[in-house]
């Protein structure tokens, strides 16, 4: 039981945030209002949809509010109403103002899935696999009007896999970072946490990915590509294309051999196997979804659609 449970006002949005709606539910801390995105269209048929932790708080039976801009009177009145010891903001997907950082006793904390100051913005989980580093982590900090900025409370560490994809990465950080969360507000508490400033000569950027970034530069060497590859799954994915034919790369490994044809030329292999040359070793191709949208194995995709050493990919 926590000597002194505080009063929560959290703000999260998307799916990384709700293993952490779901441990501070489960916490000796009171959940007094939960603030998320409103609901917008998604989808090809852009269909309105509630954000997950909007569905997750029905679920749970919280009060819900869904502002659409965090500026102004009106959004620091509903942040005050009840009068919270501390924002918790995880994954919100707004900035907020200082007004509304600093109208609680205890001011505002955020949960970061990167070891600040390493990765700060929009992306944190791709970009460590894409640079292929070793490891990677969730933080807590104290919230301040800078991208990522902030104090740092507590951190938790774990190795990246060389199978990991954005996707596994994902859950398992948000999955720590719950449990991080409440334990940082444990201590915060209890007053047993001591804040450290971000060295921001150490800082490094992870900027918001978009589809034209899933294109994949042969030029680039086969480890390079095979991160990219894991680190744009789910999203944004990466592809190339054969001629006008536009082929979503899902999985790929790396073949250590010294490629005799240019990047992005087809180069022979096994029967059932996709190998392309890059500027440094060869890529096979392990699973690809053509114009069709289904997923397929190479093996099944060449059987309906061969082809052949000397294709040039683009």
């Amino acid at each position: 039981m926590t000597t002194n449970p505080l009063k929560l006002v959290f703000m999260g949005t998307p799916d990384f945030a709700v293993p952490s709606l779901d441990a501070l539910h489960q916490s000796d801390h009171f959940i007094t209002r939960i603030i998320t995105q409103p609901d917008r269209p998604r989808g090809r048929g852009r269909r309105i949809m509630v954000s997950p932790v909007k569905q997750r708080a029905l679920e749970l039976g919280y009060d819900i509010s869904q502002p659409a801009s965090a500026r102004g009177d009106d959004y620091l009145n509903l942040c005050m109403d009840s009068s919270p010891d501390l924002l918790v903001v995880v994954a919100y997907g707004n900035i907020l103002p200082e007004p509304v950082i600093t109208c609680s006793p205890l001011g505002a904390i955020n949960l970061h899935a990167s070891l600040l100051p390493k990765y700060r913005g929009a992306a944190p989980i791709q970009w460590p696999i894409i640079n292929g580093d070793r490891e990677t982590g969730v933080t807590t900090m104290r919230l301040d009007t800078g991208i990522d900025t902030g104090d740092i409370l507590l951190c938790t560490r774990t190795p990246i896999q060389p199978n990991d994809t954005a996707a596994t990465l994902h859950d398992r950080l948000a999955g720590m970072g719950a449990e991080l969360l409440v334990r940082t507000l444990d201590r915060l508490a209890a007053g047993e946490i001591e804040t450290t400033s971000q060295d921001n000569r150490q800082a490094t950027y992870a900027p918001l990915l978009n589809k034209k970034d899933g294109q994949i530069d042969w030029h680039q060497s086969a480890s390079a590509i095979e991160r990219r590859v894991r680190g744009m799954t789910p999203w944004p994915g990466t592809y190339t294309f054969q001629g006008s034919r536009r082929l979503k790369i899902l999985r790929a490994a790396v073949i250590d051999a010294t490629p005799n044809a240019p990047p992005g030329t087809v180069v022979k292999g096994f029967a059932d196997e996709l190998r392309v040359a890059t500027g440094e070793g060869i890529l096979t191709i392990v699973e690809l979804q053509g114009a069709s949208g289904k997923r397929l194995s190479i093996a099944d995709y060449l059987r309906g659609h061969p082809i052949s050493p000397g294709t040039v990919f683009s």
